[in-house]
């Protein structure tokens, strides 16, 4: 990928020019597309069944030489499959409109999904990374802003977002300043991003501050407390399991910050920060409310879930999430490990789950009671580390 171009009239400070490595450290494209083409194209079209409203007309960006910052919803408290299906979706799409992936959104993402293997799914290394996620630190975001490439994601609600439970499920957390700041200091625009269900992925599940405090020491960022906790110990797959909910992903208005205030960015206090912030919390509240209306009441729509198990049938069992490990596993094995490239996995040859097992045995270990967790963890906690700046 070509290094990001500067602004005509100003270039980045040192610092970020210094950092401007991240754009393409990880980042590559052939990888998400193969993995898409082989593994996310199935899971979308039957299990999470996706939908996209008000993407017809993609935004474009107000000022061309900044990033558009896109800002979603956390969703529920499963494992993030919400943003893995929704920019593999977008990815789809808009290659299919514009033959181009100029306009996707590029994701800030919590620092502890990368810093360990275990939080990247079924232990693909740097799987976040990999697909276009950069760790949401304040001088990332910042560096992020002089990017040309792509646009900008960002789940401004923080931690306090993935920890809220079920009860809160939409409800917006404080949105973080820096987004508002970084809006007026580029003069680009927000545009809302709303995840429909994703809270019934892993529904009725309750978060603690003191257990969470726990689990951040090993590298986890919450841990819900739910009825799937107790079979995650007896069958280590469901560690990533999510139920067959229905996303929706609705495109909300855009914001433009500049005309919510008359000042410019250093201008403004912390307080004025802080009620800005507040201000652009309720729009985007009054938005999801009607989005959850209209596309939140019937989460897991059973039947059209069976019609699609039925129509993709040759490729049983791949699209059912205990054969999902198997199906990671082998991607990793031939784009990482044997470094293939232009491959098709031909999931829908009969006995293709079997050798894949075979050819890939730490996977038997997601299937064994409590001490498959033994070579699970040794992978996923090689190399360790952790950090703790986030935007």
């Amino acid at each position: 990928m070509p290094a990001a171009a500067t602004d005509s009239a100003t270039l980045p400070p040192p610092d970020i020019r210094a950092n401007q490595h991240i754009y393409r450290d990880y980042f590559r494209e052939e990888f998400t597309q193969t993995l898409d083409e082989n593994l996310l194209q199935l899971l979308d079209r039957v299990w999470f069944r996706t939908e996209l409203v008000g993407f017809d007309d993609f935004p474009q960006r107000n000022n061309p030489d900044r990033p558009l910052i896109f800002a979603s919803n956390h969703s529920g408290m499963a494992f993030p499959w919400d943003a893995i299906i929704s920019l593999s979706h977008l990815w789809r799409h808009l290659l299919s409109r514009t033959g181009s992936l100029r306009d996707l959104p590029r994701p800030l993402s919590a620092p502890m999904l990368s810093a360990t293997t275990l939080m990247n799914p079924y232990l693909v290394k740097d799987f976040w990374k990999k697909c276009g996620s950069v760790d949401a630190t304040t001088l990332n975001f910042e560096t992020m802003m002089y990017y040309q490439e792509l646009n900008l994601m960002l789940y401004p609600e923080g931690v306090a977002g993935i920890g809220k439970g079920f009860n809160r499920k939409y409800q917006l957390q404080r949105l973080a300043t820096s987004m508002l700041r970084m809006s007026l200091l580029h003069s680009t625009d927000i545009i809302p991003f709303y995840c429909i269900n994703g809270e019934y992925l892993n529904p009725y599940a309750y978060s603690f501050d003191w257990i969470n405090r726990l689990v951040k020491k090993i590298g986890i960022p919450f841990l819900p407390i739910t009825l799937l906790l107790l079979l995650m110990v007896v069958q280590p797959w469901i560690f990533y399991l999510a139920l067959p909910a229905k996303l929706t992903f609705v495109m909300g208005t855009r914001i433009r910050p500049s005309t919510l205030t008359t000042k410019k960015h250093d201008e403004l206090t912390r307080e004025e920060y802080l009620a800005l912030s507040e201000q652009v919390r309720q729009l985007m509240q009054a938005e999801m409310d009607a989005a959850v209306l209209a596309h939140g009441q019937h989460p897991y729509q059973w039947r059209e879930l069976w019609q699609r198990m039925k129509e993709n049938r040759r490729y049983f069992p791949f699209f059912l999430p205990f054969a999902w490990p198997a199906a990671f596993a082998e991607f990793e094995r031939r784009y990482v490990t044997n470094g293939e490239r232009d491959f098709d996995m031909q999931l829908d040859r009969p006995g293709t789950f079997w050798k894949l097992l075979w050819r890939n045995p730490l996977v038997l270990a997601y299937f064994i009671p409590v001490l498959g967790w033994i070579p699970l963890a040794i992978k996923g906690y090689r190399g360790h580390k952790l950090r703790s700046k986030h935007v």
